[in-house]
């Protein structure tokens, strides 16, 4: 399973659903898309070193963009940006899904929904 960024927020942020549901799902994958969102939105040095603890002890694999990733979201976002407002890290990330044959488990599933070849799991915190 590969798990989207804002059940990741959900989960850093002590929600109880998004803990139980984090670590019922290890071990899990993130997108290296994932991964810079979340780092961007760290308040600090001590916030990121928490979070890279975490999905150490996790064993959290992170997915690299690999060049059938990156033409694979390429599509994506020719075929949906303009129809469906499909975004650059959505792309990627639903990508990645698809090349590992993965479901994605996200509160955003109105972002994915339109790529009929991937699998989505919805979480609500």
């Amino acid at each position: 399973m590969i798990l989207d960024t804002d059940v990741l927020i959900w989960f850093l942020r002590g929600n109880e659903k998004a803990v139980k549901t984090v670590t019922n799902a290890l071990p899990f994958s993130v997108s290296i898309v994932t991964y810079m969102e979340l780092v961007q939105g760290m308040r600090d040095k001590k916030e990121l070193g928490k979070m890279k603890k975490a999905f150490k002890e996790m064993d959290v694999n992170i997915i690299p963009i690999s060049e059938n990733i990156s033409l694979r979201a390429a599509g994506y976002v020719e075929k949906y940006s303009l129809s469906n407002s499909m975004e650059l890290a959505d792309a990627l990330i639903a990508s990645s899904c698809v090349e590992y044959d993965e479901t994605l488990l996200t509160a955003n599933n109105k972002h994915y929904k339109i790529i009929k070849e991937m699998k989505l799991k919805t979480f609500r915190p």
